[in-house]
């Protein structure tokens, strides 16, 4: 427990009070336009599976769209809002803001001022809060795995093994958003053993047996917390021990299983309990096989190591500048003995678990991608605390003292690391364009091209027969296959159909009847379809333009870079939408 001398200069009750007002301002910050920005490709990807879903009432876990949350989660979204960009990245946005209140639960390890550190970093870093804004896994994931580290932390800190029925349920729910979900629990396992080395190692140094620590002193210590909580004996405490880490796994296997089961059989086997054991077995062996098989046996991992690890650390560079620099302040001041006098097990824990995040991610991930280093994002903010609060009661020290350089240097670091912090975000805020390539992934398009996107949902409402044409095409020096797909009843997988997204979550959404023409197609045959929108690929756009007379095109960045769609529509179709909408 923390000694008012520990504290630091905030009261408990401040803590609560400002946790709990960091916590509605992120949920303010991360709901404000939350569908100014266009889908990106993999929210596209993913959007059109939930569609699906929701449609048709039929869902197995497809591990290369990664965990079921978002698809069962949003569906039941949608059964109660309409299905929109904003709508489909409530859940993340919810529970990324929801991040900075799990800080309570370490409060026996940080200081007040710490917690509240921690909580606007966790609020308020630039890449969690564009991530958060993001229909994808990883904010999830990282939030679910942060607050179950949070529970067990809470069940050892008073012996309540209650809280880890709360650290299962959530760890399965982060399970459920991610596969990463295993390398959260080998960072925890890989950090815990080190934590706990470093105490063996010390008071080895000082003549005492390991023997006698390890296997007599640290058990009982720990059964003696759980006896003192239930007043009962050392065995009861045993008991008790036991029968609550049974409890948090039978949550983790329930949870688990519930989002992984196959829809509809987990509710028909509800109805019919014969068949829960095979519902069961699909939503636990079976999806964690097919996990296996994907993400760990597969090839996803056959990469260079050093440009993923490049790209990580350019994007850590610009993505967290003030948590970097405040970490390593962190670090320092609480592994020498600056501030508590002692190394405190909670930020050497997360220092190591951070690093190895950073280190680790660029093997693990399968493309270079900027949301993963959210995964290191997440622990670092704590020792990114202890040192911005180390700068805050300097500064206040010094107010005290009347040392106006003191004062005035403090006052400097941390006004200068808020403007950071604004700026970045105003900078990253629905960003689409190549500018902000550092924190955002390549294949996003530019925000312009929702404007004809909500066109075409006018003219799709009110045209009779095929509402969109796709110009298949070969890029130029490939023989790939873009926009071409011989069934559009069944559309889905291969690279013709993935270099469409995200159309495909708009034009499901607004129903658009779409079909798509093979590569090498004559541009005169397009024009005979009257179709009255003709989506292409840039480098098809002067022989078409040439065809589709009475037509407006408009060109947009399908991609940051070096890819280019361009939209034809025709002006009397658009004209007759307009005026029906009016």
């Amino acid at each position: 427990m923390q000694t008012d001398s520990e504290s630091g200069v905030v009261s408990r009750s401040t803590v609560v009070a400002s946790l709990l007002g960091v916590a509605a301002v992120a949920l303010l910050v991360r709901l404000v336009d939350l569908g100014g920005r266009i889908f990106h490709w993999d929210e596209g990807r993913v959007g059109y599976w939930i569609l699906r879903y929701h449609e048709t009432g039929e869902f197995t876990y497809r591990p290369i769209i990664h965990g079921p949350f978002l698809p069962v989660v949003n569906d039941y979204v949608f059964a109660v809002l309409p299905a929109t960009d904003f709508t489909a990245r409530i859940p993340v946005a919810v529970v990324g803001a929801l991040l900075p209140l799990s800080v309570w639960l370490f409060r026996e390890h940080l200081r007040r001022d710490e917690l509240v550190a921690l909580a606007l970093f966790l609020a308020f870093n630039p890449l969690l809060v564009y991530y958060s804004r993001f229909m994808r896994n990883d904010v999830l994931v990282a939030t679910f795995s942060f607050i179950a580290l949070g529970f067990v932390v809470r069940a050892y800190d008073t012996g309540r093994l209650g809280y880890l029925i709360p650290a299962g349920i959530s760890f399965a729910t982060g399970a459920a958003a991610k596969e990463n979900y295993v390398v959260y629990l080998a960072c925890f396992l890989g950090a815990g053993a080190l934590v706990l080395d470093h105490r063996l190692l010390a008071r080895t140094s000082a003549g005492e047996s390991a023997r006698d620590i390890v296997f007599s002193e640290w058990p009982r210590t720990l059964a003696d917390k759980v006896r003192n909580y239930g007043a009962g004996s050392l065995s009861a405490g045993g008991v008790r021990l036991f029968v609550g880490v049974l409890g948090g796994l039978a949550a983790f296997f329930v949870v688990f299983v519930f989002f992984y089961a196959p829809r509809p059989d987990l509710w028909n086997a509800l109805g019919n309990p014969s068949q829960l054991p095979a519902v069961i077995d699909a939503g636990s062996a079976g999806a964690f096989s097919e996990m296996v098989d994907s993400w760990i046996g597969g090839s996803h991992q056959s990469h260079d190591y050093l440009p993923y690890l490049e790209d990580f650390l350019e994007t850590f560079v610009y993505g967290a500048p003030v948590l970097i620099a405040f970490a390593i302040l962190g670090i320092v001041v609480d592994r020498y003995g600056v501030v508590a006098g002692r190394l405190r097990w909670l930020v050497t824990f997360a220092t190591y678990w951070g690093v190895v995040s950073i280190f680790g991610y660029p093997i693990a991930t399968d493309i270079q991608a900027p949301w993963v280093v959210v995964h290191a994002v997440v622990p670092l903010a704590i020792p990114a605390a202890v040192g911005a609060a180390y700068v805050f009661r300097s500064g206040w020290a010094a107010f005290d003292t009347k040392d106006t350089v003191g004062l005035g240097l403090a006052a400097i670091v941390l006004l200068a690391s808020v403007g950071g912090v604004v700026a970045a975000n105003a900078d990253y805020w629905n960003a689409s364009t190549e500018e902000d390539k550092e924190v955002l992934q390549w294949a996003q398009p530019a925000n312009d091209l929702q404007t004809t996107l909500e066109d075409i949902d006018r003219i799709a409402q009110t045209n009779d027969g095929t509402d969109v044409i796709l110009y298949g095409t070969h890029p130029p020096n490939s023989d790939e296959t873009h926009f071409y797909v011989a069934n559009e009843s069944n559309p889905l997988g291969g690279p013709s159909w993935h270099s469409r997204l995200p159309l495909p979550w708009y034009f499901e959404r607004m129903g658009a009847e779409q079909i798509s023409t093979p590569p090498d197609t004559e541009p005169a045959a397009v024009s005979v379809r009257g179709a009255p929108v003709v989506v292409a690929y840039e480098w098809d756009r002067d022989e078409l333009e040439a065809e589709l007379d009475g037509y407006v095109v408009r060109e947009h960045a399908f991609k940051l870079w070096s890819e280019d769609i361009v939209v034809f529509i025709d002006e009397d179709a658009l004209d007759a939408a307009n005026e029906t909408a009016v």
